[in-house]
């Protein structure tokens, strides 16, 4: 199996070759729509300038002349019109040239050669050595007529520039491969580091190290991933935890209720005992119900939206109904109450939300001081509905107030003198909440109490 680093070397050299492939027929295209006409009008304007500086000076050495043209970068074919020939400068390549051409050019026309040559490919075009691709001009000296015809000595002229650019074109692909490899050698190293960190943590292992000081998408994929680790072990730390308080919480009432169930059996007990060992397992019972009916709850939000069934009702009214539910414990407790709940009509799930509203008020009564005060007021800001809940509790530091939305996260039961919760209520009061588009706000103070907002969307 080919890994990201062969692969990204390969394809960033595919693409090189691919990219000078097409700027090689890019360049041909504009050489041959472009530089070929223009090199060819200027070819023949130096050609037609030597055959009127020798018309006008009939007293030079016609050779002699030539051969100091061609001495300076030029081929050039000589021919008259008995068919006596010469050439000077650099042989050609390719000395076939039609009769026709060279009666054209003594009859007084002039070849276009270079511009009519065949579109084939750049170096055929530009640096073919052959007779046929010049520029053929009619020559008059001393009266006889000739056929001149001349195209630069590209070997001469550009000689070196051909080995310049033959090795700067080698140095550029060798160069270019060596630095692919070793920049894809930089790149691909924190991806090889994830892949080891992803292999840690599949086997339970969180503490992992990653380079994080890249300012770039991999080091921010490094941090996201850190986080990921970070939080996973924070899961796997309450999952542990809620292993064993749930374990705790259901062995507890289970004993207590084998335990009172015995001392049934013993017909010796008074009717009063008996009925208070009866209560007893009773609320041990409720317990166990109350536990399984959150887990079941919890399980039905995760699984699927399809549970709520949202409809236009008064939220006041429903939270009126629950203060008169939860009197007596509020009474019992020596709590003073305060409301301000208009009414207000919202869309949602009624029974979702009245667990939200359900789970809140249980809390501010459960953890309140005795002869606390609890208020609850709902107003309505723009678009949205703020519910508030406000306890004169035993309130949240400030590690507890990060996690209280945690699943099966519980606080510190020593701390709040409770170990009745299971720590799945604020969990579903928070999914419920998100499920309805809303946000929930909490500030808290140790020892003096919190204060949690619910805000939903009033359509």
């Amino acid at each position: 199996m080919k890994t990201f680093y062969v692969k990204f070397v390969v394809i960033t050299i595919g693409i090189m070759v691919l990219s000078s492939i097409l700027a090689f027929f890019i360049s041909n295209t504009y050489y041959q729509q472009k530089l070929k006409p223009y090199n060819d009008q200027k070819i023949t304007d130096i050609a037609q300038s030597i055959t009127t500086y020798t018309a006008e000076n009939s007293t030079i050495h016609l050779k002699e002349y030539l051969e100091n043209i061609s001495s300076i970068g030029y081929q050039i074919y000589l021919i008259d019109g008995v068919g006596e020939e010469a050439f000077y400068g650099a042989p050609f390549r390719d000395t076939g040239l039609s009769a026709e051409t060279k009666e054209l050019v003594l009859g007084g026309d002039i070849y276009h050669g270079i511009l009519h040559f065949p579109q084939e490919t750049f170096v055929t075009g530009f640096f073919a050595n052959e007779l046929k691709n010049t520029i053929g001009v009619p020559l008059t000296h001393n009266g006889k007529n000739y056929a001149l015809f001349l195209r630069p000595d590209i070997k001469l002229l550009f000689n070196e520039m051909h080995y310049l650019f033959g090795w700067l074109l080698a140095f550029t692909i060798i160069l270019s491969i060596v630095m692919v490899a070793f920049s894809t050698k930089y790149l691909v190293k924190p991806i090889s580091k994830l892949t080891t960190a992803t292999k840690s943590l599949a086997d339970g292992n969180f503490n992992v190290e990653l380079d994080i000081t890249r300012h770039d998408e991999l080091g921010e994929l490094s941090h996201s991933f850190l986080r990921m680790a970070k939080k996973l072990e924070q899961i796997d730390d309450v999952r542990k935890e809620f292993i064993s308080n749930i374990s705790h919480d259901i062995q507890s009432p289970l004993s207590n209720i084998k335990g009172y169930t015995n001392l049934l059996e013993n017909e010796s007990i008074s009717s009063e005992d008996r009925g208070h060992y009866v209560f007893i397992i009773n609320d041990e019972i409720s317990r166990l119900s109350s536990l399984t009916k959150q887990l079941l709850l919890l399980a039905s939000l995760d699984r699927s939206d399809d549970l709520m069934k949202k409809k236009p009702f008064n939220l006041g009214q429903q939270l009126k109904e629950l203060i008169r539910t939860y009197q007596w414990q509020i009474n019992e407790k020596d709590i003073m109450l305060n409301y301000s709940i208009p009414d207000v009509k919202v869309i949602g799930d009624p029974s979702l939300l009245n667990t939200v509203w359900d789970n809140l008020l249980t809390n501010a009564i459960k953890y309140n001081k005795p002869e606390g005060s609890i208020e609850i007021s709902v107003e309505e800001r723009g678009k949205s509905l703020l519910v508030t809940f406000n306890d004169t509790g035993i309130g949240l530091n400030d590690e507890e107030k990060e996690r209280i939305f945690d699943r099966f996260y519980r606080a510190d039961t020593a701390r709040t003198r409770t170990n009745e919760g299971t720590g799945l209520g604020l969990s579903i009061v928070w999914t419920i909440i998100q499920m309805h588009n809303g946000h929930i706000h909490v500030d808290s103070k140790e020892k003096v109490g919190t204060t949690i907002i619910v805000e939903l969307p009033v359509n």
